[in-house]
């Protein structure tokens, strides 16, 4: 178990394009200092399968972690997502070298390395929320098969290790040691290991290592930022505004109970607020319509009526400054299809409209360049394609809102796991990861 007097900051960074090495950061929690190298990638489609309630893309930035795993320490690389509960590595037996990240962990190269068996209490009762149950294999361990709405499957055993965080050493940490995966997708090329799965439930990281609270906030401007696991207390210039978490005691089949959950009370176009039935963001009795934030999903998806009102004013407040792209076939990522034609010779966007998420008592302001995104490789002509950052979930056949990290940018966001709620506050992130750092 990591130590109570320690905290990990880490600094992310987002490229479309390119893998970015970031630079090691620094910062003091109770004199303890940890120092943790970050990457940002883009994960191929297919890659990293996801649950039936995820979304997938073709163009998903994804922010990633280098840790250790066992002993002695083999270097991987991980997915980190706020979405998902189990975590997992790519595992063979052959990988030996452990001078940089690599694709695969090597189970039998760990001293402290152990299986999980099947009838263990941790087999039994806390895989209860996967989405396939928890089997038995020939050799008595327990068995993970996690399925996926596109056909992808992953499958292993589940077991436990260390985990090292730079100077952190967490021995017994339980993830999925995955061995056989099947994709639809041949873009596999990838050097990211595995996922760490950071929700609510029972054998997520976060739940495993009893970590209090966490907290991020990623850059609008230089695509730089900073994710702190434990308390957070120093002064940043700012206060939060909490949203409780939502939680439910019955199961249903269509409500992750697992998620950071919030209820979601309207939305504001630059000052309006649009007329939408309140009963529109209300879960029903299936559970459907649950508003979750997702710091593994890059963009914001709406249920279809909220995301047509969104759409349609949107549309209203930006006729005579943007060419609307004419093609009723085009829509990016399936779901986004308010596209717009940006000449290419343009140095910036005009002015837009804000867009803020209203949620019970607190509020996520969305302006400027977050609103459209530039398609990779879209022309028409002179021009450039750039899509509104909202899709509409129906599309993806998804009964839910997801409101992905692209929308998070400039946002200190605190998941406090103690009192159960979501702090937000807006802020210049650059600033204040600098401030943090003790860079400026």
């Amino acid at each position: 178990m990591r130590p109570k007097t320690t905290c990990t900051i880490l600094t992310p960074c987002f490229n479309l394009a390119i893998l970015l090495i970031l630079r090691t950061s620094l910062s003091m929690c109770e004199a303890k200092t940890l120092a943790l190298p970050l990457k940002s990638q883009v994960i191929p489609s297919g890659y990293l399968p996801r649950p039936p309630n995820k979304l997938r893309f073709n163009h998903n930035v994804s922010l990633t972690i280098s840790i250790t795993v066992g002993t002695p320490p083999q270097n991987v690389s991980m997915v980190i997502d706020t979405g998902s509960e189990l975590s997992w590595l790519h595992c063979n037996n052959t990988n030996t070298n452990r001078l940089i990240p690599d694709p695969f962990f090597n189970p039998n190269s760990s001293s402290t390395y152990s299986p999980i068996s099947c009838s263990s209490s941790t087999c039994t009762t806390r895989t209860r929320d996967f989405p396939i149950p928890a089997s038995c294999d020939s050799n008595n361990l327990c068995h993970a098969t996690l399925s996926y709405a596109d056909a992808s499957s992953s499958e292993g055993n589940l077991a436990s290790d260390t985990l090292g965080f730079g100077s952190s050493v967490n021995p017994g940490v339980i993830f999925g040691c995955m061995n056989s995966s099947y994709t639809t997708n041949s873009e596999s090329d990838s050097n990211t290991t595995g996922l760490m799965g950071m929700n609510l439930g029972s054998l997520s990281l976060v739940s495993q290592l009893k970590t209090p609270k966490f907290s991020y906030c990623i850059s609008g401007s230089d695509f730089s930022g900073i994710l702190l696991l434990g308390e957070s207390n120093f002064s940043w210039g700012g206060s939060l505004n909490y949203t409780s978490l939502v939680q439910i005691s019955t199961p249903l089949p269509y409500f992750d109970r697992s998620a950071y959950t919030v209820r979601f009370k309207g939305i504001k176009v630059s000052d309006k607020l649009l007329n939408i039935s309140g009963n529109l963001f209300v879960p029903d009795h299936t559970g459907a319509g649950q508003t979750m934030f997702d710091l593994g999903t890059q963009f914001t998806f709406l249920l279809g009526p909220v995301y047509n009102a969104l759409r349609e004013e949107f549309l209203n407040q930006t006729n005579g400054t943007l060419r609307v792209l004419d093609d009723p076939n085009f829509a990016f990522q399936i779901a986004m299809d308010l596209c717009y034609r940006v000449p290419m010779n343009r140095s910036e966007l005009p002015e837009l409209p804000s867009v803020s998420l209203v949620f019970e008592g607190a509020e996520m302001r969305v302006s400027g360049d977050q609103l459209l995104y530039r398609v990779p490789g879209s022309v028409r002509g002179n021009d450039s394609v750039y899509c509104f950052t909202f899709g509409n979930s129906d599309l993806l056949g998804v009964e839910a809102f997801i409101i992905g990290h692209h929308q998070q940018q400039n946002m200190w966001m605190e998941f406090d796991l103690v009192q159960h709620r979501v702090g937000l506050a807006h802020a210049q992130c650059d600033l204040v990861g600098q401030k943090l750092l003790g860079l400026g």
